[in-house]
């Protein structure tokens, strides 16, 4: 943190959740005068009741708030995820498999704090994200979290690097998730044992298929499911319930481990085989975003999931927003729709959307 945040005004995120509450502690403890604003981001259900209990979390957030002595306003965004939940239906019913979390960041959280921010005259911005707000050797950047198990630097890899310079990332020192519930619990905020939330926040606890049904029921229309040659093996219950890699949910007895490695929205067939199928030597990524200087070529590591430790890899831009990267090593289930975070080391330098995996030959 800078030794200038005296006083300060900063405006932070409060979903109401563990992680945004200690974010808030930390902020006043380094001198910052925290304005909170917590985004209502879920969908109403007809008649007007909160669907998937989002008025609680704006009440977990008020709690804190007043424990904590800010200001916290109430903005509703549900309107502005609209084109994002029309996008994450849509790319499953083509075969792929979206990362909504990573755009509803840069279009939706984030553009809306700089807005707000700017129009209170306030430079500073904060989530309660596990990452670091640091400089790097060509500008402000972004750094893995200190606690690697929690860190969430791949989820802000497409925020624009105007952002950088005035983002503070408080829970980017903070050892592990049970140190951030302890500073919860000796600051008596009430939200210190709040369960972490584990679904997308628009599709809710019905979860994304009930999505797909309403809005994409052609991704959960019936089919094939079939080996490299065509074989048919089994029966599935939509595309939308696959994505390349997964291995639980086949139904079917082929005497060793399956995979899916392909989706067909075509023919609404599943491929499955084994694993060296769904191995991928490189991938192509589009629609990059660069966060600082990067050469046409330099070796990075990809990082193809949010739960992936990431791959070394040479990365070439192919243009200004198409980059291959070539792995040292076969990388597993390398999926369409998802989004290759780059990294020098421990410093994030952006990503771009997966296109495609390829074997063997590259583009």
């Amino acid at each position: 943190m800078t030794d200038m945040a005296t006083r300060q005004p900063v405006l932070l995120a409060m979903s109401g959740g563990v992680d945004s509450s200690v974010a808030a502690y930390l902020l006043q403890q380094d001198g910052y005068d925290v304005r909170g604003v917590h985004f209502q981001l879920m969908l109403a259900a007809p008649g007007g009741q909160d669907e998937h209990g989002a008025s609680q979390h704006a009440r977990d957030a008020q709690a804190v708030a007043q424990r904590l002595g800010i200001s916290l306003s109430v903005v509703d965004l549900s309107a502005r995820l609209e084109p994002i939940i029309e996008d994450f239906v849509r790319q499953y019913a083509r075969g792929r498999t979206p990362n909504p979390c990573i755009r509803c960041n840069a279009e939706v959280k984030f553009a809306k704090l700089i807005e707000l921010a700017d129009q209170e005259g306030i430079r500073w911005i904060a989530t309660g994200h596990y990452a670091r707000a640091a400089a790097g050797p060509d500008g402000p950047a972004i750094f893995r979290a200190r606690c690697r198990a929690k860190d969430q630097s791949y989820f802000l890899c497409a925020l624009e690097p105007a952002v950088l310079g005035r983002l503070l990332l408080p829970l980017g020192e903070v050892a592990d998730k049970a140190g951030t519930r302890r500073l919860a619990q000796e600051q008596d905020l009430t939200v210190h044992d709040k369960p972490d939330s584990q679904e997308i926040c628009f599709a809710g606890q019905a979860g994304y298929v009930e999505l797909l049904r309403r809005r994409a029921p052609e991704a959960l229309q019936p089919g094939d499911v079939v080996d490299a040659s065509g074989k048919v093996l089994g029966r599935h219950g939509g595309i939308g319930r696959f994505t390349i890699g997964q291995r639980r949910g086949l139904r079917v007895a082929a005497g060793a481990p399956m995979y899916v490695t392909a989706i067909d929205p075509s023919t609404a067939k599943v491929t499955i085989g084994p694993r060296r199928e769904v191995m991928s030597d490189g991938l192509v990524a589009t629609a990059a975003r660069w966060q600082g200087r990067v050469g046409r070529e330099f070796r990075a590591q990809v990082q193809v999931r949010h739960n992936h430790a990431g791959a070394a890899a040479v990365v070439r831009l192919l243009d200004d927003n198409t980059f291959e990267a070539a792995f040292d090593e076969p990388v597993l289930a390398v999926t369409a729709g998802q989004v290759a975070g780059v990294y020098d080391g421990q410093r994030l330098l952006g990503g771009g959307w997966i296109h495609r995996g390829w074997r063997g030959g590259g583009v």
